[in-house]
């Protein structure tokens, strides 16, 4: 006499190793074959079975004999086969996301690097004294007063120089443009 798959079920989750053999002898093929339809590849399907067999015995405390065994579990199936395809999507939009933050952060560094270079070629087509102030007032941070007073300069003469650093990168702007 063949015992039924629901008493398999009940002793199974009671602890015996051999019933529990059993049902997964029993049904395997089938949890594989679901699971193959779901996720429409067998290297997925065989992760997603291998998965479901391994929290099965914890499961099988909530099964209830109301139901057959195998309407359980193709609920089971069907739940863990959710769960995987949530994941997936979490994973897509986390690499999606990060590849998005990535492509956006190497756009800005590489539009930061080309203002950059051309910043540095515009201070390098300056004059020695205005490229001087320039160093001082914008790359050190110095004040007008505390630049003229490093130069041994009047501040007045700062400041032109300041303006005549302005002229010169517009010009320089205004002629890349065209």
């Amino acid at each position: 006499m063949k015992t039924s798959d629901e008493a398999l079920a009940q002793a199974a989750s009671d602890g015996d190793s051999e019933a529990f053999g059993l049902l997964v002898r029993r049904h395997y093929d089938r949890l594989f074959r679901l699971s193959w339809r779901l996720t429409g590849h067998k290297a997925d399907a065989e992760d997603l079975t291998h998965d479901i067999l391994a929290a099965l015995p914890a499961k099988l405390r909530g099964f209830r004999s109301d139901a057959k065994f195998t309407t359980w579990l193709y609920r089971v199936t069907l739940n863990a086969a959710t769960d995987c395809a949530r994941k997936a999507q979490r994973r897509v939009k986390a690499r999606d996301g990060w590849g998005q933050d990535y492509t956006r952060r190497a756009a800005e560094a590489a539009e930061t690097a080309q203002a950059q270079d051309w910043l540095t070629n515009a201070m390098r087509a300056l004059p020695a004294e205005l490229r001087e102030t320039v160093a001082l007032t914008l790359g050190e941070d110095l004040t007008q007063a505390q630049a003229a007073e490093v130069m041994g300069l009047s501040e007045g003469t700062i400041a032109w120089r300041m303006s005549e650093v302005k002229r010169h990168l517009r010009e320089m702007a205004t002629e890349e443009a065209r």
